[in-house]
């Protein structure tokens, strides 16, 4: 055996004849390879001397393999799959966890921050699940979920604030300009309001006008509340939204937070997460990294 491996010829030889068998162009190839057109053809040449055969038919605008050529890129792409399925089994398959969030912070909130999460977490696959139903733990496969409500959770579940829910108002800043300062009574009536799934409008409404709440032009509902911020992001109206879920279009300039006021609500956005997990090291590393974000705006 170790006198048929040190009868192999060149590896680098090979992987360029793969390569160039596939592009029939030593200048395609070696774009692909990084290198220059005149390095694959004295790869190639090379091999062929070491082989005591022509690979290749050298043609005006492009190769043709000979049938030595294509008899033996077919053995040589073989080797090359197991060398590298041998490789991948050598590497620890990445670790499934499952998270369970709402819509809206989804696509909000934890969508924006995937890039940071898998440079800090590369080892963990994570599948993200999307809904505003109550996750069983035990049920449906879930190993971490953020929710907003009250604790406690219930026995067995470990539960972590991460931001605390308190209600702003923002308007497109293009709607602003154009229909004038909402917290004018007068000037609010012509601002349509966009509603979601919480309703949050009557009470922030008595916050802000505490002798009598204006009327508005029109009122939109979405069961979302990442679809009413569509919305006003779109200059459709006015929105209600926790503060967390638009810093980054605030700081864009692509929302405009109203009247200088925040409606505090006690329910928060948790993590929970079962007290004994399937995978302990994995979620607790997701629980920090969720925090960390958190603490980082």
């Amino acid at each position: 055996m170790t006198g048929r491996i040190h009868r192999l010829p060149s590896l680098n030889g090979l992987r360029v004849f793969e390569v160039a068998s596939r592009h029939l162009n030593f200048r395609l190839a070696a774009e692909e390879l990084g290198v220059t057109q005149g390095a694959v053809a004295q790869q190639i040449r090379q091999l062929e001397t070491e082989l005591g055969l022509k690979l290749f038919e050298r043609l005006p605008r492009t190769l043709a393999p000979t049938e030595a050529g294509r008899s033996y890129v077919a053995s040589v792409r073989r080797a090359f799959e197991l060398i590298s399925d041998a490789t991948e089994e050598l590497r620890p398959a990445p670790l499934h966890l499952t998270i369970s969030v709402t819509p809206s912070f989804a696509s909000r909130w934890l969508i924006p921050r995937l890039p940071d999460f898998t440079a800090a977490l590369p080892g963990i696959d994570l599948r993200i699940v999307a809904t505003d139903r109550l996750s069983d733990f035990r049920t449906d496969a879930v190993d971490l979920a953020v929710r907003l409500g009250r604790p406690p959770f219930g026995a067995g579940l470990s539960a972590e604030l991460l931001y605390e829910q308190r209600i702003i108002a923002v308007g497109s800043p293009l709607l602003l300009e154009k229909l004038g300062d909402p917290a004018d009574p007068g000037t609010f009536a012509r601002y349509p309001l966009l509603h979601d799934g919480h309703d949050f409008w009557p009470a922030f409404l008595g916050a802000v006008f505490p002798a009598a709440a204006p009327k508005s032009a029109q009122n939109i509902r979405f069961n979302q509340t990442a679809l009413a911020l569509d919305a006003a992001i779109a200059g459709q109206g006015l929105a209600l939204t926790s503060r967390f879920l638009v810093d980054d279009d605030i700081a864009r300039g692509r929302l405009v937070p109203l009247f200088g006021a925040e409606l505090p609500i006690e329910a928060g956005f948790y993590i929970l997460s079962p007290r004994r997990p399937r995978h302990p090291e994995p979620v607790a590393a997701v629980r920090g990294w969720l925090t960390e974000a958190a603490g980082m705006g």
